[in-house]
């Protein structure tokens, strides 16, 4: 089978990096079971400089994050150093002291109470345990900008220090879990999650570009984040997650390259198995990639999926469920990617894709703002439909 990618996607990223109203730069690489069918760079790292993106920039992954902290967690399950279903508070004491609200009195103060039942691990894995974001939730913004509640990209303890939505297990919310499970699995290793990462994952895959510290090297190759303005012009910023933040936030704290991140890939669609030796049982990663909220369904985020006509279909909807710890797609997609298929996205229109079924999978980085930025999701969107296009054309279909 000859599945030639660059003829067909080269053309998409410098397509989508040409003209004042594109992206700065662009990275990225599909890959199948036994290694990058495709590696693409584009643009500039940053607007206003002239460092070319190159295949080896580092990003600040942002969401797509939680790929590792979920595979973390699962690794100390198959070590019997972790126990999904106990309450979190025996390796986090603090996650069992934080109360539910229900609201605000007519002075504004937070309505607080005690939550019925206790917070599992599986729980924050699944996005269930009574989590938001201050950016989507309104009571998390309300406390955000009336009470001085912290920011999560702060990378503080006392941003994470927020009360329940809701009570555990009741439905689903995408928040702060990840982050909390970070937290958890400091607790059942007595180690930084960062030094989890590095001896379970990291090394066994052997990714070397990826850290909640970037080193000196690393920082170097850094994208810059930019700001879509209103008349759809790019505006590129200085900000940038704490190097040393207080908490390593697994929720969405990495820099790494778009090559570590296909490392992952493959060994989720082989079964466990890496680039260097087994990471997972292939009965976890079974387990892992199956529907964990019964009949439960995550929800669209406001105003994100509108951005663009079809990122409505990527994000979470109606015909979605979560495993431990992405989404799953229950219907095919229109770009070709089938039902079951795992995916996530990160805060600065960042996306990758696990295609089990045919051995497939993807990463797309950029560092543009809004999340759903239409120019940039949309260059997505046309990535990974020229992916599976090709894909069929090589089969013969």
């Amino acid at each position: 089978m000859i599945l030639d990618l660059y003829s067909v996607l080269d053309p998409i990223l410098a397509r989508l990096v040409s003209g004042n109203s594109g992206v700065p730069g662009v990275v990225a690489m599909v890959t199948d079971r036994q290694g990058s069918l495709y590696e693409g760079a584009a643009g500039k790292r940053r607007l206003d400089r002239e460092e070319k993106m190159t295949v080896d920039t580092v990003f600040a992954l942002y969401s797509t994050t939680k790929a590792f902290t979920a595979t973390a967690a699962l690794r100390l399950v198959e070590q019997g150093l972790l126990d999904l279903d106990l309450p979190a508070e025996q390796y986090c004491p603090e996650i069992g002291r934080l109360p539910l609200i229900e609201g605000f009195d007519w002075s504004g103060e937070p309505i607080l109470r005690s939550p019925k039942r206790a917070v599992t691990t599986r729980m924050l894995l699944t996005h269930t345990a009574g989590f938001g974001y201050e950016f989507f939730n309104p009571i998390y913004f309300r406390l955000h900008r009336t009470k001085g509640q912290p920011a999560t990209v702060t990378g503080s303890k006392a941003s994470l220090l927020t009360p329940l939505l809701f009570e555990p297990g009741e439905r689903w919310e995408y928040g702060t879990s990840m982050d909390w499970c970070g937290q958890v699995i400091e607790g059942a290793t007595g180690r930084r999650l960062g030094e989890v990462f590095q001896t379970e994952i990291f090394e066994p895959l052997g990714i070397e570009s990826t850290s909640f510290a970037p080193t000196a090297p690393m920082r170097e190759k850094l994208a810059a984040l930019h700001q879509r303005k209103p008349d759809g012009s790019l505006l590129p910023t200085d900000f940038a997650l704490p190097a040393d933040p207080e908490v390593q936030m697994g929720g969405h704290g990495l820099y790494g390259t778009v090559g570590d991140f296909l490392k992952l890939i493959r060994m989720w669609l082989n079964d466990g198995m890496g680039d260097h030796g087994r990471l997972l049982r292939p009965e976890t990663v079974r387990m892992a990639a199956s529907n964990h909220l019964g009949t439960k369904r995550v929800f669209a985020f406001p105003g994100a999926a509108s951005r663009h006509p079809r990122l409505a279909e990527l994000l979470p909807g109606p015909s979605k469920s979560w495993g431990l710890s992405f989404l799953i797609d229950e219907e095919a997609l229109s770009t070709g990617r089938p039902a079951g298929s795992l995916s996530w996205a990160g805060l600065a229109n960042t996306f990758f894709w696990i295609d089990r079924r045919n051995g497939l999978g993807g990463y797309w980085a950029t560092q543009v703002l809004p999340f759903g930025d239409p120019v940039t999701s949309g260059g997505y969107i046309d990535f990974e439909s020229s992916v599976y296009a090709a894909w069929d054309r090589s089969r013969g279909g």
